[in-house]
């Protein structure tokens, strides 16, 4: 049997790391932990902002479309099926939603009573914007190349057209150090904590991160976000600041 050349044997272990990245798939509990974060950040959110009976039913609506996914998938995301696909994406948008009804609230609360609670405002506001970030990379990691599973368990050939382009995917001829971590040396794909960090840049500076979005869905998804943070920002902050200081 003729001995393989350097060029191979690179490939066959390349190979190998795709194979066992694959059998692992992504951890469960960082997007878990966030779904986690807002439901709880919504459920005490002050009462003028949102009644009692609208934030249970969201908040028992969310624990419902979680349990199943995380008995699926209970440490690794390696299984998918056509209802646990549609739990997730679901539970992903309805935080989103959620947290977009809670901003008019705020905004309408704000107009129509002036809110002369300021630590309650600003409490409010804060707990809007977190849930903004964290909702919103649920949804980018959701549907970016087929969501979690399908981006850790598909040949790269089979996956659905990008949402995002990220550096690791441009890095292949890179020096070195660099191209050690693209995509194409060792099959990277984003996980949760990449989304995540993509939102915060979208909250805080209202414009992409280090990836750009490519399709009109996400673009508009980052459109209703940063707007939605920048309302947060120039409006409900600055008056319930100015609450505090009167």
């Amino acid at each position: 049997m003729p001995k393989k050349s350097r060029d191979e044997t690179d490939v066959d272990a390349q190979q190998d790391k795709l194979i066992k990245r694959h059998a692992r798939g992504e951890h469960r509990w960082p997007a878990a932990a966030g779904v986690l974060v807002v439901l709880a950040s919504y459920a005490f959110l002050p009462t003028v902002i949102m009644p009692v009976p609208v934030r249970i039913v969201v908040v028992a609506l969310g624990l419902v479309m979680l349990i199943p996914v995380i008995a699926l998938n209970p440490v690794r995301l390696v299984k998918q099926t056509s209802w646990s696909r549609t739990l997730s994406v679901g539970l992903a948008l309805l935080l989103a939603i959620a947290n977009v009804a809670a901003l008019v609230f705020v905004v309408i609360v704000l107009i129509t009573t002036g809110a002369k609670d300021g630590p309650s405002m600003l409490l409010a506001a804060t707990q809007v914007w977190l849930t903004n970030m964290i909702a919103f990379a649920l949804v980018y990691w959701e549907l970016d190349r087929g969501g979690p599973v399908t981006r850790h368990t598909s040949d790269r050939s089979e996956l659905p057209l990008a949402d995002f382009r990220f550096a690791q995917d441009e890095d292949h001829d890179a020096i070195d150090e660099v191209k050690g971590r693209s995509s194409a040396a060792i099959g990277w794909t984003p996980s949760f904590t990449d989304y995540l960090y993509e939102s915060a840049i979208g909250s805080m500076a209202f414009s992409p991160g280090s990836a750009m979005p490519l399709s009109p869905r996400v673009k508009l998804l980052l459109l209703v976000q940063s707007l939605g943070a920048f309302i947060m920002l120039a409006l409900v902050i600055a008056h319930a600041v100015g609450q505090l200081g009167a």
